[in-house]
């Protein structure tokens, strides 16, 4: 019998989205900014590297490989009071279809007021607390598999809006993006329109929903695709909870890839899933993680083969706040055939 907890909660804060970079995938600190006592355009170069050894517990001969997870440089600024700009390219061979360096985020953000930031440019649709923190981030190696499946393509070419910072309780997001992708050109006339709300019910609890509805499949200006996602954040003292469920339906383009370089799922008409992920600070330095999840590729089958659960447990450790080590097992449960498909990963992470 499948496991769900359908997680239903509304609203809105977009803790990670407080500044006007934080589209992009190297978040400004909290309550930084990019502007100095300099006056001029101003330049920022930084990146971050993420090496990363697998190992998988298959039959027979035991998988393993050394890769680069991420590696990643930008440059970032302001050329005026109200005009900065956000430009990032990924060199690791592992990600994308060619294995050579593309394009990630690039924008052009116009800070008109803090009720409305505009970008312009190629940046993350703003849909899901799991897809908007930044990559160098997240508490575990890879993001929630449900993310990585129905939140397709991650990144695209827009206009967007933001509203809010970590002031305020409501914070929102709203995107007119082509619905393609990146180093693709729009082919048809329909575009995607997707939005993100969060609210701080109370210091330590904030929930959030999004919105996507669009036409994923290229040359089609007839099958469109919705999605809905629900979201909560609890941070009490050292210990976080996190969670979230996205409901999906419609059309969808295997062709446009999975989150993060994940290898798409055959989908169903109706498709879901879930996580929750919860971690406590021991120290400055340890950080033990847990992490449940589900996805349902069919949700009008029965017992069909895309179901699948996983569990993650590891840990991170923190030199400092540029470097960082990531250990975590992730135990995948199939509930129809067993397959042994366990793996054990860890990473070391060098932000610059």
């Amino acid at each position: 019998m499948k496991s769900k907890v359908n997680i239903l909660l509304v609203l809105t804060l977009l803790l990670h989205w407080n500044s006007m970079f934080s589209q992009g995938c190297e978040a400004e600190e909290p309550g930084s900014s990019s502007k100095d006592s300099l006056s001029g355009p101003t330049i920022d170069i930084f990146g971050y590297l993420q090496p990363q050894y697998d190992y998988f517990f298959t039959d027979g001969d035991q998988d393993n490989t050394f890769r680069f997870k991420r590696a990643r440089v930008g440059v970032r600024g302001e050329v005026l009071d109200d005009f900065s700009y956000y430009f990032m390219l990924e060199t690791s061979p592992f990600i994308g279809s060619t294995g050579d360096a593309y394009l990630m985020d690039a924008f052009i953000t116009y800070n008109a007021d803090n009720w409305a930031r505009i970008s312009l440019g190629s940046f993350k649709q703003p849909f899901s607390l799991d897809v908007s923190t930044p990559c160098n981030q997240l508490k575990t190696i890879e993001r929630s598999v449900v993310a990585d499946q129905l939140i397709s393509p991650q990144r695209d070419f827009g206009v967007a809006v933001f509203g809010g910072n970590k002031y305020n309780r409501l914070n929102y997001s709203v995107a007119l993006m082509n619905g393609r992708g990146l180093g693709v050109k729009d082919d048809n006339v329909k575009k995607d329109i997707t939005g993100r709300a969060t609210y701080k019910i109370i210091r330590n609890l904030t929930v959030g929903a999004s919105f996507r509805y669009g036409y994923p499949i290229p040359n089609n200006n007839e099958d469109d695709r919705t999605t809905y996602g629900a979201e909560f954040l609890l941070e009490l003292n050292r210990f976080a909870v996190q969670g979230e469920y996205i409901y999906d339906e419609g059309a969808y383009f295997a062709g446009a890839g999975g989150g993060c370089g994940a290898t798409p799922i055959a989908l169903g008409k109706e498709r879901d899933g879930a996580y929750i992920l919860a971690s406590y600070d021991v120290s400055e330095k340890f950080q033990p993680v847990f992490k449940y999840e589900y996805f349902d590729a069919d949700i009008n089958i029965k017992d069909n083969l895309g179901y699948s659960e996983r569990m993650t447990l590891g840990f991170n450790y923190f030199v400092n706040d540029k470097v960082r080590f990531q250990v975590n097992y992730l135990a995948n449960i199939e509930t129809v055939v067993n397959v042994n498909n366990d793996a054990l990963l860890t990473q070391v992470q060098v932000r610059f």
